[in-house]
């Protein structure tokens, strides 16, 4: 199974610009709010039409600029799953999934539809409409109306986005579960870290209508290799930076230097995990002074968040340091670990 996707549109000032080859299994597309990814899977379900470029599912061409093809939704063998799962409100959960059938003879719909209430424990809810329904009721409906269609491709648009963190988490365990024997390409939508490493063993990272080169979730979460990465990654502590004369890497906003790490390279950017944020109440070799700004538990360790009196304004650092640790200073030294150093294009 695999799905190549090659497209330009335009859309005012917006551009989109995507190019990836999903390798199969679940592909999460990760990228912060405005990046384009609904645009995206808008283009691949042909609800909108790219400028230029080729879509292609399993040899399938379902968009093609140059051969003027461009496949019908209905005829595209893809499955969406909006945020707000759409589904139709003057019918009951056995209409709605009973409208998702493609083939079959009345007798084999009704069965298909019945088969589907079980396995996805609706049978209670049958004849109840969606404004009834519990978020999860909602969810497995439809779910429940994609699947028996059987699509070759699934396409999820934030699935978890509108629901509170409770109910979400319930939820993520529920979908991986009716998931679980697909066995087509799927796409999710995320800009939540937590549900793209439930979910996807790869992940195309978009930025600003761009898209990143596929790559593997534990990769890009360990070793972020741009700056778009890196946020999405979790990552707090990204500054701008640059090589000297004197082979020391310089970062501006913090007021920080430190030699180059070996780093072979070029380089507009570090990332520095917490824990290579080295914090101390004495001065030591290359430390920074830095004002706590504030204190948070976490499990086993406090995090500290500070700023840095000899960088800009607005920059702060996020370190930590063992939950046993005294931590009501309102001064500190800082310093970087040069081995934690991450550098990004």
């Amino acid at each position: 199974m695999s799905l190549l996707v090659d497209i330009r549109k335009q859309m005012g000032d917006f551009r989109l610009e995507v190019s990836f080859v999903s390798p199969g299994g679940t592909l999460g597309i990760l990228g912060a709010s405005g990046a384009g990814k609904s645009v995206l899977l808008q283009c691949i379900a042909g609800i909108l039409r790219p400028d230029e470029g080729r879509i292609e599912l399993n040899g399938r061409i379902l968009f093609d600029s140059a051969k003027r093809i461009c496949v019908p939704p209905q005829r595209r063998g893809i499955g969406c799953l909006f945020q707000h799962y759409a589904l139709f409100p003057n019918m009951t959960v056995r209409q709605n999934i009973y409208a998702g059938v493609r083939n079959g003879s009345r007798r084999e719909k009704r069965s298909k539809t019945e088969q589907a209430l079980r396995a996805f424990r609706l049978e209670d809810a049958a004849e109840q409409y969606p404004s009834t329904l519990s978020g999860g009721q909602q969810q497995r409906t439809a779910l429940a109306r994609i699947l028996i269609g059987e699509p070759e491709a699934v396409l999820l648009d934030e699935p978890f986005s509108a629901m509170d963190r409770h109910l979400r988490e319930q939820l993520i365990w529920e979908m991986a579960r009716m998931l679980g024997t697909y066995r087509g390409d799927i796409l999710m939508v995320s800009h939540e870290r937590e549900e793209i490493t439930r979910f996807c063993s790869t992940a195309v990272v978009m930025d600003r209508g761009r898209s990143e080169p596929v790559q593997d979730v534990e990769t890009l979460l360990r070793r972020p290799k741009t700056v778009a990465d890196a946020r999405l990654a979790g990552y707090f502590n990204i500054a701008g930076a640059e090589l000297t004369k004197n082979g020391e890497v310089s970062v501006p906003s913090w007021g920080m230097k430190w030699k180059d790490c070996q780093n072979n390279m070029p380089f507009r950017s570090v990332c520095v995990p917490e824990n290579g944020v080295i914090i101390s109440k004495t001065k030591l070799e290359g430390s920074i002074p830095c004002k706590v700004c504030g204190v948070m538990d976490g499990e086993g360790k406090k995090k500290i968040l500070m700023h840095p009196e000899t960088g800009a304004e607005d920059s702060y650092l996020l370190g930590c340091v063992s939950a046993d640790t005294e931590s009501a200073c309102t001064a500190v030294w800082v310093s970087i670990s040069p081995d934690s150093v991450m550098f990004l294009n």
